[in-house]
């Protein structure tokens, strides 16, 4: 007996719909049109908006290094709202496919030479269909082994397994209900990171000032000068050369410093006896700070837990009159990128010696504005991690629903 045809549908649906989905190519079911070509003596200050690669993050239309060109020179579509816009030619392989969806009537608009805008009647549907990893699959047989695009004529031989009618239409406005929520939480982030960036500008003493622009209530008076190296300990890590292993004790470098405090994810191990050897002269401590010597300069970071070795990592005790949790966050401030940048200017190699750092100057308030101004930056950030995780959760929440609303 002839064993029955597997049915083509998603893992999951929505309630009421048994129709079979049918596998079909994009073409059929698009329309697509070119981007302008355009010479460089055709970009002016104002005129026609020209959507490139750039003008594409996060699967959003943003403003980025925008290029306007002289409306005379226009011979392709202008976008309409509803339109998908996708990267279909860059210098780096991993940006093909890269697209956003027009969501506002945007007049005087039109796409790049390395662009393809597509058209449907289903838009929300077949912008959920491009952020499926079908998609991705699809991008990977076509791309050339030279050069990074995808032609229109690939493009429109693309096979998707899909539906139609108001099952499309109903997937579509699920997913447009999910990016909306993505973007909203994108943008409470992005203010508080723009939050956090003009409190460090306003609430930190510059090196021609007394006082900062902005204070809390009932404090006064000058902010007093010191040296790095007159009120804290500070050390390197050894710059010896350590006998990796497979397993044993974490040894922490530059690169291993994030944003978010320390990545043992990626680190080298060694033996117990290094250990104890970096450990004589840089032991790292809970309250301490790191920042990163030589490769990636700065990323300051408190020790939340011990238990590894540093190299070619400064290390700040913790104690004394100034607290680490003031001088961390005055660390991340313009204040001392803007020393580094002035000490490091014109090496060919990527390094701050132990003698620049602890000669750095800078104002410090008493010891209760500093707890205060510490305490309103360890909130911010927070609140900075939560929205981050929100919005991680979010995305996760997303792909796992591309795989099995899609087939």
């Amino acid at each position: 007996m002839d064993k029955k045809p597997e049915k083509l549908v998603p893992e999951v649906r929505f309630k009421g719909f048994t129709d079979d989905w049918e596998q079909r190519k994009l073409g059929d079911v698009v329309n697509f049109f070119s981007g302008l070509t355009y010479h460089p003596s055709d970009v002016k200050n104002k005129g026609y908006f020209v959507i490139r690669s750039s003008n594409i993050q996060n699967n959003q239309i943003v403003s980025a290094d925008d290029i306007f060109v002289n409306k005379d020179i226009i011979n392709v579509p202008n976008v309409k709202q509803g339109d998908i816009i996708v990267v279909v030619r860059n210098g780096s392989r991993k940006l093909i496919g890269k697209h956003a969806q027009v969501l506002t009537d945007m007049p005087n608009t039109v796409i790049g030479a390395f662009m393809t805008g597509v058209r449907s009647k289903s838009n929300f549907y077949i912008n959920a269909l491009l952020d499926s990893d079908q998609f991705q699959k699809e991008i990977y047989k076509n791309l050339g082994a030279t050069i990074n695009q995808i032609t229109i004529g690939e493009f429109r031989k693309m096979r998707f397994i899909i539906t139609s009618g108001n099952e499309a239409q109903t997937i579509g406005e699920f997913f447009k209900k999910i990016d909306t929520l993505i973007t909203l939480q994108q943008r409470k982030l992005e203010q508080l990171k723009q939050l956090k960036k003009a409190l460090l500008q306003q609430l930190f003493v510059g090196k021609n000032n007394k006082q900062p622009n902005l204070r809390f209530k009932n404090f006064d008076g000058e902010w007093e000068q010191c040296m790095l190296k007159e009120i804290k300990d500070v050390r390197d890590g050894t710059h010896n050369s350590p006998k990796y292993q497979k397993e044993g004790y974490p040894l922490v470098t530059s690169k291993n410093l994030i944003t978010n405090g320390i990545d043992l994810s990626n680190v080298s191990f060694i033996s117990k006896y290094d250990y104890q050897e970096i450990n004589k002269r840089s032991k790292v401590e809970t309250g301490d700070i790191l920042f990163g010597m030589i490769g990636t300069i700065g990323n300051p970071v408190m020790v939340k837990k011990g238990g590894f070795a540093i190299k070619n990592v400064a290390l700040i005790k913790n104690g004394g009159e100034v607290s680490n949790g003031f001088l961390l966050h005055l660390l991340k401030s313009a204040i001392f990128s803007q020393y580094i940048k002035k000490e490091n200017a014109g090496g060919t190699q990527k390094f701050l010696g132990l003698s620049v750092i602890r000669s750095f100057k800078f104002k410090v308030p008493d010891k209760v504005e500093q707890g205060n101004i510490a305490s309103i930056f360890d909130t911010l950030n927070r609140f900075i991690t939560l929205q981050q995780d929100n919005l991680t959760q979010l995305t996760t929440l997303k792909k796992y629903l591309l795989q099995k609303l899609f087939i």
